[in-house]
This record gives C-alpha cells, structure tokens and sequence, in this order.
C-alpha cells in the first residue's frame, strides 16, 4: 500500500489490520455493536464500491449506511405486506420538493440504534459523527415547501399512518452555491456523482409517460391521447422509517429513462450522435434540475413536463396498487376514494386532476359524471402562498401543445363550473372572469393552476391561521361562498426528532432530566411541563452550558467553511432562509450598516457597553432574481469590511453562511439565541424554521407573520421580540406611499447613505437600494415596507440588547420558548391531515 494513502485517521494498512479482527458475517438485523460491526465489515467487503483494503471515513460512511439500510429494507417490506393485507385507504402526497437532509443519524436514531451503531464504528477504528458528515444532503428540494414535505413524511411513518410520498429524483438539484468576490456563484448539485446507499430502484415499477401527440376520437365518441414521445419512468423508493415504530413508509421518487429501443444504432453509426440519442437526452433533461429556468419557451416546457411526469407516473402507480390490493374481485371504481387520498402540496401536482379524469375516462372507460365524483372526492390541495407570482399560471399554447387531452379537460371542467355558477349563483356571474379556470385573455391566454386546484379538489387548507384567513377573506373569497366547508386551516410543524433531539442532544437530555421521561420526542406538548421550571437557577445553568457548548460548535463550523473567527461570547443573531424581497434580509442588513456606523461613531468606553453581536445570514437566491442576488452581494461586501474593523470586530461581526441547506440548519438552529423572522405582514404562508429555532429555546425577533403570530401566543408576548406593520395595515400603507405620504426614518436614510458612500466597496447598489425609493413604478416604491417597518424594527434590537444584559431573564424566556413549542409538532399536523382531510387510520405493524 502506498504511503500517500497516509491520512489523519490513520494509515489504510493499520485500517486494514482493525478490518482483520472484525469477521465480515452478514447479520441484516443486527442490533449489537459486536454483530453491527461484523455487518458494517460485511458490507465493505462484500458489496464493494471502491478499491480494495480501502476503509478510509468515506468507505466506512457507505458501508455503514448499507448495514442501517438492511434493518429497513425488512421493516419497508413487512410495511407493505402488512398494507396489502389490510388494505386500508392511503394517503400518497405528491411534492415537487422534499429537503430530506442526511439520512443516516435519522435512521439510527429512529431505529434506536444510536448508540449501537457509534460502539461498532469504534470498534471499526471510526468515530459516527465523524461517519455522519461524509454523507451529502439529498439535493431534491429547496426551502421549507421541500423540508414540511419531509417532516411530514417523518410524522406520518411515525403515527403509524399507511402514507406515501412521491417526487422526481433530481439529478443536480437546485444548485450548490459558492460565495466568491462577485457574489453568488451557483454550480451543480453533487450527491449523485457517486451513489445514494439508501435508495432501491425498483426495475419493475416502470411506466410510459406521453408527451405532445394528438388526440383520436373513436366512432363510439370516446377520446384517445396518440402520437408524441414515450419517456419511461422507473422508481426509486427510498426507506422512511418511524420513531422507535415497525412502520417503515416510503418516498417513490421517478427518474426519467428512455429504452434501448429508442436509441438509433444506425444513425449513431452514420455519426449522427446527437440525433441517434435523442430520446436518451430528453430523458434526462426531465429530472437533472429542480426549477429549470423558464424565461424561454424551452424552458416552460421542460418545468410543465416535470410537473406532469410526476404527476402521471404517480397515479399510474398508486392506480395499480389500488388493483393490485383489489386482488381478483371485479373493480368498483367508485370506491377507489374510499382506498385513495392524494395531497397536492401546493399547484405543481395539480395535473393529477386532469390526469386521474384522463386515466378514469380514457383508459379505463368511465363516463365523466363518475370520473369528475372520483377525482373530487381523492384529490385535496394544500395552498403555500398568497404571493401573485408563485400562484401557478401556464401558457394555454404551451399546455395545448404538451398536453393536448389534458386541455379538453380542463377546458370541460372550466365549461361545467362556469355552467354550475350561472344556474346556482348569478351574483357572482359579474366575477367569472376571475373565478373561471382558463384566463382567455388574447395577450396571454394561462390556465390558472390555484383556481383549477380550488374548484376540484374536496379540501382546500392553508397552512397557518392568519394565512388560512388571508385565504377565506380574501384570495378564494368567493369560492368560499360556494362551498362554505371546503376550506379548513392546518397549521405547519416540524419534526422534533430531527430538530431537537439529534440536532441537539445536550439539550434533549436536559429536557429528559427535568421532565422525568423521554415521551416528549412524540408527544411534545409535554414541553409545557418545563414552564414550572423557568426560574430554577439549576435548570437555567445547565440550559446555558447546553447553549455555549452549541455556539462553540457553529463556531467551529463558521471558521472552517467562511475563515472568519466568530466569538461564542457575543450574541448569535441568524437568519436564513430562501433569500426574497418579502422575507426582508434587506431590513436586516440595512440595521446591522446602522448598527456599524453607531459603533463607529462611539467612543472606545461608550463600545464596550454596547451589547456585542454576531449576525449571521444564509439562503440561495434564485440566479435569475436580480435583487435577490444584489442582497447577497451585499451582506458579503458589508460582512468583509465589518469584520477585518479593528475598531468595531469584537462587538459586531457580519457573517454569510453559504450553501444553506438541511445539514447547515441542523448547525446553525441549536447555537441560535435570536432568530429573524422579518417578513412583510401578510406575505409569509407560516414559515417553519421560526418553529425550529423556538423549539431549541432561540428568541425570535418578527412581525405578525405567517405561524409568528401562533408561536407568540404560545410562548407568551413577552418572550417575542415584535415589530412592524400587521396584515390589516399593509394595504393601506402601500396606498399612502403610492399618494406620496412616507416620511423615511433619518436613521434609514443614513443607512442607504453608508452604503451609497462607497464604504463597502464600488458595487453600484443604487438598483437595490432605488427598489425602496420613490413612491410608485415597477421595481420602486418600496413594495415590502422595509422603509416603514425600519424604526420599529430598530427599537425592537434596542430591546434585544437591554434584555441580553441580563443572561438571567434571557435564560428563562429561552426555557418558555422551548416550554411553549409543543403545538408546533408535525405529529399534530399530520394527525390532524388524518383525521379531518383524508379521513385514514393508524396500521401499525404488528410485532413478531
């Protein structure tokens, strides 16, 4: 063996002699370290991936991970089985997203196998949480639509609930972002550029899915999709097992695939490459990028084709396991809802609709009354956004020329309910022209996706009170007068196992300690029971120490991927998430360039009062938002010129973290003490990591936003930090701002001034900083209301600092944020789906 093999963690031949001692035997189940790691050898040995003698962290991650994947390939398969047999109804929850995170401290800690799984790496010469960081983040989704989409498939393998969910297996994901002098850099994802050790592809689950063609019609009058290009879609299931449950669910993700049949031998032997693979190529255009650009018509195909094969692909499948299960009786479609619940998370599965009515009509020869009853009463829809842009609208050109039956349809469904608002409703005749489903206008003919969602799916919910009221009062009003029951709020949550208790297990074991038992991990109102505690000196020391332990970790963290020295000391001031105008990361960068400034101004004596503050920001900007990346510049310039301040870096530093995502969270959320969640009133549906960082006993800073509001009644008012205009207000000021009635902030003024100045380097920021400006056009006027929410939001800081002061009051308001979180479990999320959308019950596995 060469000597460059050489590495920190020893030498591959001293690796080699530990391997020796370990006899490689097969024990799929293990749940002893000794036989763990006779497994984990096993798998290095036997289902090699790499060179020979080789058991360096990486080949040790991947064989690890094969022994953890034995335990739940047999629980997914008794799972099944056990569903087949009982053959209750199941839910299947159709995401383009899932932010699924690292797979492998999820899976031991569900399987209560933690602590087995470290002693059998140390046997192997290997330390887990070093095993753990070899694993790459699933690149398939992007903010908190894919990571709920996760929690919720968390919660449901853990209620025991016959649930499934399906996605497209995306090669590069969104992108991975890289932060340079010129700002934002955005390049291909890379966790499939070896394997993923934790999916199964199921070469038996293919279907046909069709583009473009023609429609037939039959002399009997029945209708016929011909014609176009056949793409395969072959599945890939990936394990989702439950908390200390048998039950053990499963994410069916569709990759693209054209056959051997497809590829011309004869024209790649005339050297017509290109041409012979066609197919081949369009194949793999579907699935390579999640959110495609769409500005050119290519584009917009490519996005609709990835909605639909998901969509197709998945009906297809849930279609023959409601047949399969059905077993040799006759089949009566009409109880297909009574097996079936879809849940559409958010518009882009909503040609399910249109596809399940094809596949009822087309394929299996149902008429459209008994089509149009079966699909309404299965599919359910899930509004994320009240924002106009994200409310899906697609080109009728575009829409007629991939999916030429599907528009019969939706045109068919849009003619019925105009019909039905003529006979049942003519007051509302006069508002048809939003109501309807096609937008025919000449200009720019769309099919508007929301409304198609709302006027066929039997559920219509929002996630979050204030959101769900935007919703009924405002944006599906008069839907909502049609069909009063229709529309129900389910309140997001997330998953305390992975946001709590392996995120951050010192302070999951001063939970345990002072609530006497572990049952909050799924029963988290439980947490309420630490509120009688809020005052204990004990409790608060202890709660410090966990705090600390976790600053110096992200700490650690922050030196290695940014260079810049963060002092653990100083107040952790963090807000990441998807960078956007409404979720204001410009407030908070214009506060911190206030903040620097009043620190420049100060005496040496008057700093060292000042509270001293680490503000760390983090999220990818979608490379064709302009502003949105105009912010991400700036926060780097700002943070560069701050931090190398000898005068003012040991009271502020200013810190971009890159490439956030799921594992980065999982980093930053436990060493939080204040989170900002500063969005416009009104704009923000729920917002999920305000959940997370109030559940690890972080305070937040925020307007009366999305789930902000539910969480300040939970954890008190005076334990949130709240500012700015409300829902209520917002339409108004915009008004007032349009007749020229703003009077700015003067510290808001010098904040725009410092950076016009030239002080954080050439960049021309005027673009950005004009978008706040002026009182009306396009780009102008300050939409989001950074300018009027700036004094407010100054003063709240102001409160911030003071409270800091005294770490005894800050102490006990982190414990009664923590106490006051237990609402916000996705367990009662997804009890509440069960129980009142798609009416399913609990099958647990049975134990042997």
């Amino acid at each position: 063996m060469a000597a460059a093999t050489v590495k920190t963690n020893g030498t591959a031949t001293a690796k080699a002699k530990i391997l020796e001692k370990i006899p490689p035997i097969a024990h799929p189940l293990a749940k002893e370290p000794t036989e763990i790691a006779s497994n984990i050898n096993y798998h290095a040995q036997y289902s090699p991936h790499f060179s020979p003698f080789k058991f360096e962290p990486e080949q040790a991650y991947y064989a690890t991970a094969e022994s953890v994947h034995d335990q739940l390939i047999k629980q997914w398969n008794e799972t099944y089985s056990h569903y087949h047999q009982v053959n209750p109804k199941q839910t299947y929850y159709l995401s383009m997203e899932y932010l699924q995170g690292r797979a492998l401290t999820n899976a031991v800690g569900n399987l209560d196998l933690q602590d087995a799984y470290a002693d059998a790496l140390k046997q192997l010469g290997h330390d887990l949480e070093n095993i753990v960081e070899q694993e790459k983040d699933a690149a398939l989704g992007n903010g908190g639509l894919g990571r709920l989409a996760s929690c919720f498939l968390d919660s449901m393998a853990t209620l025991n609930l016959p649930a499934w969910g399906y996605g497209l297996r995306y090669r590069y994901g969104l992108f991975k972002q890289r932060i340079t002098k010129a700002g934002q850099e955005e390049i291909a994802e890379d966790w499939l550029e070896k394997f993923s050790p934790w999916e199964v592809v199921r070469h038996d689950v293919v279907f046909p899915i069709r583009f473009f063609g023609q429609v037939e019609v039959n002399p009997n009058g029945s209708r016929k999709w011909v014609g176009g290009e056949v793409i395969q879609a072959l599945a890939y299931d990936v394990p989702i097992p439950g908390y200390k449950t048998k039950n053990t669910n499963s994410l069916r993700l569709w990759e693209a695939k054209a056959s051997s049949n497809d590829f011309n031998l004869f024209q790649f032997n005339e050297g017509e490459y290109e041409s012979a693979a066609l197919l081949h190529s369009s194949a793999q255009q579907i699935c390579a990028v999640l959110y495609p650009g769409d500005a050119t018509e290519n584009g917009k195909l490519l996005r609709l084709k990835q909605q639909y094969f998901l969509c197709s692909a998945s009906l297809r499948d849930i279609i023959a396991r409601f047949k399969e299960r059905n077993g040799e009786k006759e089949i009566q479609w009409s109880e297909f809802p009574s097996k079936v619940a879809v849940q559409l998370n958010d518009t882009h599965p909503t040609l399910a609709i249109p596809e399940l009515m094809r596949v009822l009509m087309d394929d299996e020869g149902l008429g459209w009354d008994e089509a149009w009853d079966i699909t309404s009463r299965t599919v359910a829809y899930t509004n994320h956004t009240v924002l106009p842009e994200a409310l899906e609208k697609w080109s009728q050109a575009v829409m007629w020329k991939l999916l030429p039956r599907h528009m019969e349809i939706i045109t068919e469904i849009d003619k019925r309910f105009i019909a039905l608002i003529k006979s049942t409703r003519p007051d509302l005749e006069s508002k048809l022209s939003s109501l309807c489903i096609l937008d025919n206008n000449p200009q720019k003919a769309v099919v508007r996706m929301a409304n198609l969602c709302v006027v066929s799916a039997h559920t219509v919910n929002g996630v979050a009170q204030l959101h769900s009221d935007i919703l009924k009062d405002e944006l599906f009003a008069d839907y909502v007068s049609i069909w009063p029951t229709k529309f129900q709020n389910k309140t997001n949550g997330i998953t305390p196992r992975r946001w709590l208790k392996f995120c951050n297990p010192e302070l999951s074991q001063i939970i345990t300690k002072w609530l006497k038992t572990d049952k909050w991990v799924t029963n988290l109102d439980l947490l309420t029971n630490l509120r009688q505690f809020a005052d204990n000196s004990e409790l608060q020391s202890e709660w410090e120490s966990a705090k600390l332990a976790s600053k110096k970790r992200l700490a650690n963290y922050v030196l290695q991927v940014t260079g810049v020295s963060i002092d653990p000391n100083s107040l952790f001031d963090i807000q990441v998430k998807r960078i956007h105008e409404y979720k204001r990361q410009l407030l908070n960068i214009l506060g911190a360039v206030y903040r620097y400034k009043k620190l420049k101004e100060m005496s040496p004596e008057d700093r060292k009062k000042t509270t001293p503050r680490t503000i760390m920001i983090g999220g990818k900007a979608f490379a064709t938002y302009t502003n949105a990346i105009r912010i991400v510049k700036l926060v780097n310039d700002v943070g560069d010129v701050v931090n190398s301040d000898p005068e003012v870096n040991n009271f502020l530093k200013i810190v971009f973290v890159p490439n956030y995502n799921v594992s980065v969270a999982e980093m930053l959320i436990p060493g939080s003490e204040l989170s900002q969640h500063i969005s416009t009133a009104g704009m923000e549906a729920s917002g999920t990591s305000n959940m997370k960082f109030a559940l690890n006993g972080c305070l937040i800073i925020g307007t009366l936003d999305g789930a902000n509001v539910e969480i300040r009644e939970e954890i008190g008012e005076s334990n949130f930090f709240l500012f700015g205009a409300t829902a209520d207000q917002v339409p108004r000021l915009r008004k007032e701002r349009e007749n020229g009635m703003f009077k700015p902030d003067p510290r808001f003024e010098e904040a725009k001034q410092l950076i016009r100045s030239g002080a954080f380097g050439s960049y021309d920021y005027n673009p950005l900083l004009e978008s706040l400006e002026g009182d009306s056009g396009y780009g102008r006027g300050d939409y989001f209301l950074v300018g009027y929410d700036f004094p407010s939001y100054m003063d709240a800081q102001e409160r911030v600092d003071e409270a800091y002061k005294d770490r005894k009051r800050w102490t006990k308001m982190s414990i009664l944020s923590t106490a006051g979180s237990g609402k916000f479990s996705s367990d009662r999320t997804i009890g509440q789906y069960a129980k009142e959308i798609w009416k399913i019950n609990e099958c647990p596995v049975p134990s042997a």
